[in-house]
């Protein structure tokens, strides 16, 4: 696991001033990769190309070092991530006759693009992010994993083009600040977290996943293109119980294959569905014990440790339990929100930095239950959508408003508590009538109309999602396919891959989904819908599975998820820095927000007189990112 960086100059720059500015960038990401570092520069007509990495040693610890190079030195590879069939890779390759030199997985990538070109990306089954110098085609290649596991930034500027695995990396290189996009602020403001292909800044933009670009040093132009193209899903015709038997198979094989590794290794365990299955599973397949790690939190509303303690003693592990307080989270959280390096909303990146950052003094991996919700159909939202249809269908749209202004009045609520009034008010609340309902539900934090009330008129743009509908191919979604299709483009890539990544590789941790994995997604896509959301039942066939080997009805309970209590924070510890961000002049300077609407938000959350916490959330981290990162 690593970091990587790439420039293209078109600058009259010396090798060593590009072997400087490598350096800088790799430093900015010494996190991701603390045990090796390397950097390479080469010439090409009128062009230096330089590339470089960090290197975080997983596999093959005495000889993958980076960058690689071809044994003609043509052609250089760095490179970051882990391939999980690269063993059954190499070994094609040594039939065709192909020599190697290490036992590490980039070797493997490297022989496999000499043999097939930028073919080779779509036999990849893994997580990564890299480039490859070709200096027979004049060529550079980019590529990202098929979910976006690892991250992948690119720019042009002032005749340079930069790419590196963190936006830090290309911001550094950078003599001013480029301007706030407004695609990405309103993404932010309505998501929490700003998707692939946008950010924060114009002119820098996140290559896709599952998505390679080709950069073409002769004609000075690049184009980007798809690994694997999307397919329409065929409803197979398969038996449930049939279905299990496979659903148990590839679950299996997925976890074995993500647990190759020459450090020691472990599993996240919150003691939901999908880190109890990847749990039990790595146990059963290891004939030493494993080692399992929670959290959990002193409020007893969020505190689930009850449930990991369960499988642990379940599966017999070595488990460690860290029980955390506000003041654990007051200490991190600038580190955690700055190093996303623009805004990201999402409350769970705390105890997700907390959690690696007490793993990582034990083991080096960790296998999460990241992506069980995504493949097999597990969140609220998809309940609400299949919900959304029939209620719109039976309930009059005026009656509905008269239900809706009732529970704001009933089920208002003056503190951070999620419970059944929560749950309850944010279903009536997700209700809409229109055709793109489900857009609306994914929306976490400001609605449309919120975004008109609160964002200057300069910065309101309502056609954020276009480009969303246009490359899932799905503008109206109606089916939990449609769903999950929009969730991959969408909040898998932006959300949850990015929080995984950041805070665990902050600590120099390495992740590893077996969720995700692409087979597996395609297979579940390819089954009825009332396998995966069959009547109350989330992720009905992953529970059906596997619920022999755990207690009886175990699998069924509620899970509230990695949720802490900032909204009460926000009222307490954080009360003063985000009163701060509400002083006139800040907001006047900034011309992003309509002041007096704004104040008003933020003064009502902190009085108590509503509950704001995802709204108030949102603007707190993006008012420290503004301040810290965007000012300085």
């Amino acid at each position: 696991m690593c970091g990587i960086n790439g420039i293209i100059s078109k600058k009259a720059t010396s090798t060593q001033q590009l072997k400087e500015a490598l350096t800088k960038m790799n430093d900015l990401i010494i996190h991701r990769g603390p045990d090796d570092y390397g950097v390479s520069v080469s010439n090409s007509d009128n062009m230096t190309v330089a590339m470089g990495m960090r290197r975080l040693s997983i596999i093959d610890l005495s000889s993958g070092q980076q960058p690689m190079f071809s044994e003609d030195k043509k052609i250089t590879i760095v490179f970051n991530g882990e391939i999980y069939n690269f063993k059954q890779l190499k070994t094609q390759l040594i039939s065709d006759g192909v020599t190697f030199k290490t036992t590490s997985d980039t070797e493997v990538i490297l022989k496999l693009y000499e043999q097939k070109g930028s073919d080779a990306f779509k036999l990849l089954d893994g997580m990564y992010g890299l480039s490859i110098h070709d200096q027979n085609s004049d060529k550079i290649f980019i590529a990202r994993d098929y979910f976006g596991e690892k991250p992948m930034y690119y720019s042009a500027q002032d005749g340079e083009f930069y790419w590196a695995s963190e936006l830090k990396s290309i911001i550094n290189m950078l003599d001013y600040k480029p301007q706030i996009n407004t695609k990405g602020l309103n993404l932010f403001f309505r998501l929490t977290y700003i998707p692939a292909p946008y950010t924060i800044y114009d002119g820098i933009h996140k290559l896709e996943s599952n998505s390679f670009m080709t950069y073409d040093l002769k004609l000075n132009t690049f184009e980007i293109k798809t690994i694997h193209k999307q397919q329409k899903s065929k409803l197979q015709n398969i038996t449930f119980d049939d279905a299990k038997v496979q659903v148990k198979d590839r679950v299996y094989k997925s976890v074995e294959s993500r647990s190759i590794s020459d450090v020691p290794l472990g599993t996240f365990l919150s003691g939901g569905v999908d880190s109890s299955v990847v749990s039990y599973c790595l146990s059963d397949i290891t004939d030493s014990k494993i080692d399992t790690f929670s959290i959990g939190f002193e409020k007893k509303s969020y505190d689930e440790t009850d449930k990991s303690q369960v499988v642990a003693k379940l599966i017999n592990s070595n488990h460690h339990e860290f029980i955390i307080s506000e003041n654990d989270l007051k200490h991190h959280i600038d580190d955690i929100l700055y190093n996303f390096d623009e805004p990201f909303a999402d409350s769970s990146s705390l105890p997700t930095y907390l959690v690696s950052n007490r793993t990582k003094s034990h083991v080096k991996v960790a296998l999460t239950g990241d992506g069980g919700d995504e493949i097999f159909g597990g969140y609220n939202k998809y309940y609400i959508g299949k919900l959304n249809n029939r209620y719109t269908n039976i309930v009059p749209k005026g009656i509905h408003s008269v239900i809706n202004n009732w529970s704001s009045k009933l089920l208002n609520r003056k503190d951070d508590n999620r419970g059944f009034k929560y749950k309850l008010n944010k279903l009536i609340k997700a209700i809409d009538y229109s055709d793109g309902y489900y857009w609306d539900i994914i929306s976490l934090a400001f609605s449309t109309e919120d975004i008109n009330t609160f964002l200057s008129t300069k910065y309101q743009d309502t056609s954020m999602f276009e480009y969303f509908k246009t490359v899932s191919k799905i503008s109206n979604p109606k089916t939990l396919n449609d769903f999950r299709r929009i969730d991959k483009h969408i909040s898998l890539e932006g959300d949850m891959l990015v929080k995984v990544d950041r805070t665990s590789m902050l600590n120099s941790l390495e992740c590893r989904a077996p969720f995700l994995n692409r087979e597996l997604y395609e297979f579940t896509m390819s089954l009825p819908e009332d396998y995966l959301l069959h009547k109350w039942s989330k992720k009905h066939i992953l529970k059906e599975t596997f619920k022999d080997v755990f207690p009886s009805g175990f699998l069924e309970k509620s899970k509230q998820g990695f949720g802490v209590p900032v909204g009460d924070w926000l009222r307490s510890n954080l009360k003063k820095e985000l009163l701060s961000y509400i002083e006139p002049q800040l907001l006047d300077s900034q011309n992003i927000f309509n002041a007096k609407e704004i104040i008003g938000l933020v003064k009502n959350h902190v009085s108590g007189k509503q509950d704001n916490t995802f709204k108030v959330w949102a603007f707190f981290c993006f008012q420290k990112w503004y301040s810290k990162a965007y000012l300085n």
